[in-house]
């Protein structure tokens, strides 16, 4: 019997009996958790306040309340990027009979990736381990505990100041986002079940990896990392969350192939209100980068909203001069690709770099999603390499000529360091050969296990009621 031909119960079972092992080959019990009762403090004792944590104080510290409440006011704002943003902004350009998979792939994406995250994903991507990999001494988050009763907790070390806990639910919010924006390329097409085995496989092979090359204690592009191989600017994202969602997107589509027929989007005003939920997170996004309440916070909300404006009049105005009609899709576009290519260097740009940034976004994502995409003729259905690939890579290389040493402690090649270009290069070169393999490895097996995309007749009739038994009204 062909692979393809999986009866949906052996499907089930087989994806059940995959999670049960992965639960069991992980550590069940570790000290942290079952640690023994301590005695009442003594009078003496009950009065002392516990050291402020920061880089050398990691253990039995007071996290700063500032930073922690500002960090929770992140996770919390950048989690509503995807779930409605995203799922909103997506949702309002497919056509209508596929709007419920649309949606849905954000939801379950959210929930799929904040399980990996709890199993392994957090503890390969943000723990020492290797130059490439971290480790696996937070697999199932054991150790992440924190002393209530005392106040005092055990940061990680590239959070200083906040409970650990606080700090991988902040980082949580953006594997899912990552994993979310790679479905834009391909809606309308892909089966679910084969995007929930993509997106899991993906997230342990290519995001925790790349995760750890740019943000990681001891990864190879870590620019803090005094023993990094190449020193990447990367405050936000824009190689780790768009050039990796963007070129994870454009391979799907590729295999994919082309829709059999397009349509008008189902409703823009769905998609306004998505991309301005996305405007707001992303303020969690890039100023909650800080991983502080401090002025490096402040800065990076404000070139933030600057290039995020610019790109947004840039893509409006040029698309009048282009088309003859300003469109409220285009001017929600342009500001999507305005945050995107400001992510990179949020926090280390001024409010001039920004700005420019910002046309620069505009100019290059609008190539990206109309001249680019139909040179190549691919199709990359709501432009989630046009706006994200393009953007991500486009700001992760003008962070190296914009770059402020007053801002962020770098110079880039206004300030004479040139070099910062080529490490800029290097990163977003490395990161796209990586992800282009390794999701075409993935891709193709899932491809023969259970098959990628639906059934002519699925793709005709629409995903929603074929796939999910649903349909919008």
């Amino acid at each position: 019997m062909s692979l393809k031909k999986f009866s949906r119960a052996r499907l089930i079972a087989l994806a059940g009996a995959i999670l049960f092992g992965i639960v069991l080959s992980l550590p069940t019990y570790h000290a942290s958790y079952a640690q023994a009762p301590t005695a009442a403090p003594a009078a003496t004792d009950a009065a002392a306040t516990p050291p402020a944590c920061d880089a050398k104080t990691m253990e039995k510290c007071s996290p700063n309340s500032g930073d922690t409440a500002w960090m929770l006011t992140s996770m919390a704002i950048v989690l509503m990027m995807t779930i409605p943003g995203l799922a909103l902004f997506y949702g309002g350009m497919v056509r209508k009979k596929n709007v419920a998979d649309t949606v849905m792939t954000s939801f379950a994406v959210t929930c799929l990736i904040s399980v990996l995250w709890l199993l392994f994903t957090y503890s390969l991507a943000f723990r020492a381990g290797t130059p490439f990999i971290g480790g696996l001494d937070r697999a199932g988050l054991q150790g992440i505990l924190s002393d209530i009763t005392n106040n005092t907790g055990n940061p990680n070390p590239l959070a200083p100041t906040i409970p650990e806990s606080v700090y991988s639910m902040f980082q949580l919010t953006f594997a899912i986002i990552t994993a979310a924006l790679i479905s834009g390329s391909f809606a309308e097409r892909m089966k679910f079940s084969a995007m929930l085995w993509f997106i899991g496989l993906w997230a342990v092979f290519v995001y925790s990896p790349v995760a750890h090359w740019v943000w990681g204690p001891d990864g190879i592009f870590n620019s803090t990392n005094p023993d990094a191989w190449v020193k990447v600017l990367d405050f936000a994202g824009g190689t780790v969350v768009h050039v990796n969602s963007g070129t994870a997107g454009l391979m799907a589509a590729l295999m994919l192939g082309k829709r059999k027929e397009t349509g008008p989007p189902h409703n823009v005003v769905l998609t306004m209100i998505g991309a301005s939920l996305l405007w707001v997170g992303w303020f969690g996004f890039n100023a909650g980068s800080a991983v502080s309440a401090g002025m490096q916070a402040g800065m990076a909300m404000l070139v933030t909203h600057t290039a995020t404006a610019t790109a947004g009049m840039t893509w409006m105005l040029l698309e009048w001069m282009m088309r003859g009609k300003p469109t409220l899709l285009g001017v929600c576009s342009g500001a999507v690709a305005g945050l995107v290519a400001i992510t990179p260097g949020s926090g280390f740009v001024g409010p001039m770099g920004s700005f420019a940034i910002g046309i620069a976004a505009g100019f290059i994502c609008y190539w990206g999603c109309t001249g680019l995409k139909h040179t190549f003729g691919y199709d990359d259905a709501l432009d989630s390499f046009g706006v994200h690939g393009i953007g991500g890579a486009a700001g992760a290389i003008l962070t190296g000529i914009f770059a402020v040493s007053a801002y962020g402690g770098t110079s880039g090649a206004i300030e004479g360091n040139w070099a910062q270009v080529v490490n800029q290069f290097i990163g977003v070169g490395t990161v796209f050969v990586y992800d282009v393999a390794v999701t075409l490895i993935i891709l193709k097996i899932v491809d023969l296990v259970i098959g990628l995309r639906v059934s002519d007749e699925v793709e005709r009739d629409g995903l929603d009621l074929a796939l999910h038994g649903e349909t919008i009204q």
